[in-house]
């Protein structure tokens, strides 16, 4: 062939190639005690609903199994029952377990189990302040159910995330699993700790049930004073740990923040980090909630005032634009800070011209100490005991300060909400709290809030004073940092990317 017949030849339209197949998504299952909106008693909850949520707008199949506690409503939340599943326990033991399924923010799949012996009962971890005693075997078949909900229907998951010490057990599962050739053998485990102090504490018993051998009862995995401790057996097993907030992670390090876990978290450095939680800003915005009387933006806050008067008016507070709102939507209970409020807000309202607004339950101590605030000044503070998701949002939109004076926080999402509704923080500089809001500077009026060192009741009295003064002193320091505040963003997606660089690597690491 002459060089023109070469080069027509080589011309020619190559054959189409074949469509590559689409790699198939990756798959996560989130196993966990709480899903707002279904059940929900801190942070928690938010982040079980957030995050798979950001992770399915990334391509990733994220779903959830969390129990059908009583509370739940099936007509409520549109619940569809599925075929049931059949749980062999360690011990011989074979529970039946009903599956129900629903939609979260109408994306994410999320299945109930049911289980009334386990799960038909008041409250979610105790009774009135009385844990359950039988916690670990609760959790346990949770975790146990929720794989067996995969293997019934075929959906094997890449990786299963857990969440703090209800289900940091079932990376130990896994890894007995793993050796028995189970189906989710090769799937990895990654462990969120939302909160360190709480580590679930179990009799012994409970191995047997779980089906776990003394192998996994020593100091370095589930053992601790005897008893089964299920986080720092999630510590020891979990392919990778993270926690919700880069500040927190170093506090845990060491301690006291570790709780006496410090030295295990040390030993798995590697395998351990902090990703800051993010804000579902569909559902905390003040430019469309619908909760609040009134919508504003950064740019006008002229709704915010609003939102101000009608608040007052709700709580029985005087209506009068001039006097500062300090508002809190909290547990009651002694890490959100309550000594130090105890002991600073009697003085505060003896000495300052402010307002104060409260909602959370809690501590029987705690609770009496607001009820009794209230009588003492019933035009000044206004507290409602309990939960209310439309007091919650009013209650960011109308304050013009929000009091976290925690002790430690591993993140907080409240004052990521009170950052986008113009509420500036007044918080003690921990955790999350630390990382998120930027501390004003009096000088040049900037910051997104007021912020304080040392968890002392009298530094937390001079910083609620700073924050008043500014209100009355310096009034155009207030509109720049609301203004600042209400721009800041902390939302999921740059945190949901990082999750799935750690879930490519556990899995990764069993050749998935």
């Amino acid at each position: 062939m002459d060089i023109v017949g070469r080069v027509k030849k080589n011309a020619q339209k190559p054959a189409p190639l074949s469509s590559p197949t689409p790699a198939p998504a990756l798959r996560v299952l989130f196993v966990a005690s709480e899903c707002a909106p279904y059940a929900k008693c801190g942070g928690l909850g938010d982040v079980v609903a957030s995050l798979p949520k950001a992770l399915r707008r990334l391509g990733v199949d994220a779903r959830v199994a969390i129990p059908l506690y009583d509370s739940i409503s099936r007509a409520k939340f549109g619940l569809v029952p599925e075929p049931s599943c059949r749980v062999n326990c360690g011990g011989g033991e074979v529970n039946g377990c009903g599956v129900w399924r629903g939609t979260a923010d109408g994306d994410v799949p999320v299945w109930f189990i049911e289980h009334n012996r386990y799960f038909a009962r008041g409250g979610i971890y105790d009774d009135k302040g009385t844990e359950f005693g039988d916690n670990a075997f609760r959790f346990g078949l949770l975790g146990m159910a929720a794989a067996q909900v995969c293997r019934d229907r075929g959906w094997i998951p890449d990786v299963v995330h857990v969440h703090d010490w209800p289900t940091a057990v079932l990376p130990a599962l896994m890894d007995a699993w793993r050796k028995g050739g189970a189906p989710l053998g090769r799937a990895g485990s990654v462990l969120t700790i939302h909160n360190q102090s709480y580590q679930g504490y179990s009799h012994a018993s409970a191995l047997g049930y779980l089906g776990l051998g003394m192998e996994y009862f020593t100091a370095e995995t589930l053992e601790s004073w005897g008893k089964i401790n299920l986080l720092k057996g999630g510590i020891a097993f979990a392919d990778a740990i993270t926690t919700v907030s880069p500040t927190y992670a170093k506090e845990i390090l060491s301690e006291p923040g570790g709780n006496g876990l410090s030295s295990h978290l040390q030993g798995r450095a590697a395998d351990f980090e902090g990703i800051l939680n993010g804000a579902d800003y569909e559902v905390w915005n003040p430019e469309t909630d619908r909760r609040i009387p009134a919508n504003y933006r950064a740019e006008s806050t002229i709704g915010k005032g609003l939102c101000k008067q009608e608040l007052q008016s709700q709580m029985g507070l005087a209506q009068d634009a001039g006097v500062p709102v300090f508002g809190m939507v909290s547990r009651l209970a002694s890490q959100k800070g309550t000594g130090l409020m105890r002991a600073a807000l009697p003085r505060a309202l003896a000495e300052m011209k402010m307002q104060l607004v409260v909602l959370g339950s809690g501590e029987a101590a705690d609770e009496a100490f607001f009820r009794g605030l209230a009588l003492a000044h019933p035009d000044r503070v206004g507290v409602e005991i309990g939960y209310s998701d439309e007091l919650s949002h009013r209650i960011q939109a109308g304050s013009d300060f929000f009091l976290m004076p925690s002790l430690f926080e591993p993140c907080g999402l409240s004052q990521l909400y009170a950052l986008r509704y113009g509420s500036l923080p007044v918080v003690h500089a921990t955790g999350g709290l630390e990382d998120t809001v930027e501390q004003y500077n009096e000088g040049e009026g900037t910051g997104t809030g007021f912020k304080f060192y040392s968890p002392d009741a009298q530094v937390f009295l001079e910083t609620m004073a700073w924050a008043a003064e500014t209100w009355s002193e310096r009034p155009s320091h207030i509109t720049m940092m609301r203004e600042q505040a209400m721009r800041v963003r902390f939302d999921w997606e740059a945190s949901a990317r990082r999750y799935v660089e750690i879930y490519r690597r556990v899995m990764a690491k069993h050749g998935a």
